[in-house]
């Protein structure tokens, strides 16, 4: 996803699909998505649901600090997200070695019931099969 601040036909290109945003009372044309053959995006609600959770997240920095500088707010912003990504991590971490670990016990005792079946039906034909 980058910035478009054109996004008209620069230099006779094509245009490239954008999304429009605001954030933190500034505008953006963000390019990137690729639109369908029907010129759909989809990825649009999805950069549109970003942007409106930055632009939340800089109003909450604004909201509690002493700063009206806009760039203060998102780097404080961006390091509260950056923190909140990071934990997120850290618990799907732990959830998947919890997974796993389960996931390894679960196929050490079905190993463990298939050679004791194995070890049934052999003791059962000894001449072997």
């Amino acid at each position: 996803m980058t910035q478009n601040n054109s996004p008209g036909k620069p230099g006779g290109k094509a245009e490239q699909p954008y999304v429009t945003v605001h954030i933190y009372d500034q505008t953006y044309h963000l390019s990137g998505g690729a639109g369908d053959a029907s010129g759909a995006d989809p990825q649009r609600a999805h950069v549109e649901r970003l942007a409106a959770r930055v632009d939340a997240r800089m109003r909450a920095v604004a909201a509690v600090g002493r700063t009206a500088d806009s760039l203060r707010v998102a780097v404080l912003a961006a390091l509260n997200l950056a923190d909140e990504l990071a934990r997120a991590e850290d618990r799907l971490r732990e959830l998947e070695a919890a997974s796993g670990m389960a996931d390894s016990a679960d196929l050490h005792a079905r190993a463990a019931n298939l050679n004791y079946l194995l070890d049934s039906v052999l003791e059962e034909d000894p001449n072997g099969l």
